[in-house]
């Protein structure tokens, strides 16, 4: 049987998910897996498929429905593999994968201190608001200002 493999890398991740599902018997079929789980292969490549967005049976802008469908449900922590390892978010790079309440290895916790010295940060008062340092990055012609935080502002006008 010859498997046609999704193209982009997220559409390999989430075909790669689906699988791992199928093989720990966590895939179920139907709506809300009321189908019951899924026992044969063939079927699982065929979620997978269609989870990913590129099944060849259903139309691009389908494809395009049910791609965005699963990168939804991956971010509100819904598929069964998060569910079964306790994680709330796929592939979250940077990002808690799991809540402390979860006792998750990766959960941190901002310490009494890290919570205070971010407040003082945030509630400095310099003088200058994220608009009028802006202003002056404008006046001043600076590369990628528009995408800049007040901070990141402050730094490129030499402020700090």
């Amino acid at each position: 049987m010859v498997i046609e493999m999704a193209e982009t890398a997220r559409q390999k991740r989430i075909t790669g998910r689906v699988m791992h599902e199928f093989k720990h018997g966590e895939l179920k079929s139907g709506p809300g897996g009321k189908g019951g789980k899924v026992k044969s292969r063939r079927q699982a490549v065929a979620i997978a498929l269609e989870e990913a967005g590129d099944s060849k049976y259903q139309s691009g802008r389908r494809n395009r429905r049910n791609l965005k469908r699963t990168e939804r449900k991956e971010s509100e922590g819904r598929t069964g593999q998060q569910e079964r390892e306790g994680k709330s978010h796929v592939g979250a790079r940077g990002k808690r994968e799991s809540t402390a309440a979860m006792s998750g290895k990766n959960a941190r916790k901002p310490t009494a201190r890290g919570k205070k010295a971010a407040n003082s940060r945030a509630h400095r008062t310099d003088g200058h608001t994220r608009q009028e340092l802006y202003a002056n990055a404008q006046r001043r012609d600076i590369e990628g200002r528009s995408k800049m935080t007040k901070r990141q502002l402050e730094n490129a006008l030499g402020l700090h």
